[in-house]
């Protein structure tokens, strides 16, 4: 195999697989990137048997050319290794070319580096997909999704899962929902569909937070692709692969509250910079704990009493304040991290009392909520 290629795409390919090598696995070969040219261009992959990725850099795009392939081959090459010296070489094109027992010479300009291969023959084949079920997102409202839900995933593993976002199509409208049985976020969208698709799955957190650093911040589409156990988001040159998780998601439909009690309208950024402060002497005591009280001149009081350091008292203005007066406390992490969630300049909060879970949702938008179940303080 023997090829020259221009460095900076070869970079970025590396770096995207990157993110599905992991360093503790239990089949060595996939500490290594897997690179196969052929006439089209160069294609690399990155697996941890959880995540698969491929990248493909097109021999030639746009009327340049990227890739010159003078050998087709395959070769696997270790990856923390590879990428550093990538990263490093000194011109804008590479020369990598593989001989006899996969030993590997990489030439850029005056550098010269000699690298060990593996047989790319050993490396495992990447999921079979039948596309049959097919759904596309823009790649933005992906990322988008992502930032919304899955900071709410379950970090424990008593409940595997719960470490999953769970996506549900039905009648083109997509539902993601996570939980980690303390706090939900949920986020609806309307996506393009193949004959009226449905689908449920949890596909695992810690997967999307890798595609989302992927992808780019464009309305391109991608096409997802859902089997029994693996989910294949495809982007132009990119495949990215993740496993699904085993098990019934819990009906989270049964936790979100009809009615409500007390409902106040505030600013989205003066509440969350009021909790931001307010939790700054809550660390100290147990689990970040703040207490907020409502009053029908639409003052709302944000407190924290932590007895090592001090306390603190903070008062916001709300737009308005409708029900009954209300004394709650709550998480200030799971709060702000619901606030960040929310698009918009105002929010609606409804409680339906102390003990009971409260709803965060953006003013007049229904396609996203955020739920958080109070803490028992006294």
């Amino acid at each position: 195999m023997k090829f020259i290629i221009q460095r900076d795409k070869l970079l970025q390919s590396v770096q995207d697989v990157l993110k599905a090598v992991s360093t503790r696995t239990t089949i060595p070969i996939l500490t290594g990137i897997k690179l196969v040219t052929s006439e089209e261009g160069v294609t690399l992959t990155g697996s941890d048997s959880d995540i698969s990725i491929e990248s493909f850099i097109p021999s030639e795009e746009d009327r340049t050319i990227n890739v010159e392939v003078i050998q087709p081959g395959s070769v696997v090459l270790q990856a923390r290794f590879f990428s550093e010296i990538i990263k490093k070489l000194p011109m804008d094109t590479v020369e990598i070319e593989v001989g006899s027992h996969n030993m590997t010479v990489i030439r850029s300009g005056k550098s010269e580096f000699n690298l060990n291969g593996l047989d790319a023959e050993e490396y495992p084949l990447l999921p079979q997909i039948e596309e049959e079920n097919v759904f596309r997102i823009s790649a933005d409202l992906i990322k988008n999704i992502i930032r919304q839900t899955v900071f709410a995933v379950s970090t424990s593993e008593t409940r595997p899962i719960l470490t999953g976002v769970n996506w549900q199509l039905e009648n083109s409208e997509l539902i993601c929902t996570a939980t980690d049985s303390h706090r939900l976020a949920l986020r609806k969208a309307k996506v393009e569909s193949d004959n009226n698709l449905s689908c449920n799955v949890v596909i695992p957190g810690k997967s999307l937070s890798e595609l989302s650093k992927i992808l780019d911040d464009t309305n391109e589409l991608i096409d997802i692709v859902v089997t029994e156990n693996q989910v294949l988001f495809k982007a132009k040159n990119i495949l990215f692969f993740s496993r699904l998780l085993d098990g019934n998601y819990p009906d989270t439909s049964r936790l979100i509250p009809s009615e409500s009690k007390t409902t106040i309208t505030v600013t989205t950024k003066d509440f969350l910079q009021a909790i931001d402060r307010a939790s700054l002497l809550a660390r100290e005591g147990r689990n970040n704990v703040v207490k907020f009280n409502t009053f029908e001149t639409g003052l709302l009081e944000i407190s924290s009493n932590s007895p090592e350091v001090g306390k603190v008292v903070e008062q916001v203005q709300s737009t308005s304040v409708d029900g009954e007066e209300l004394k709650i406390s709550f998480s200030a992490k799971y709060m702000m991290d619901a606030l960040k969630a929310l698009e918009g300049t105002e929010i609606v909060v409804n409680f339906t009392g102390a003990m009971r879970p409260f709803v965060i949702k953006a003013l007049n938008d229904d396609n996203m909520l955020q739920l958080i179940l109070p803490v028992r303080t006294y």
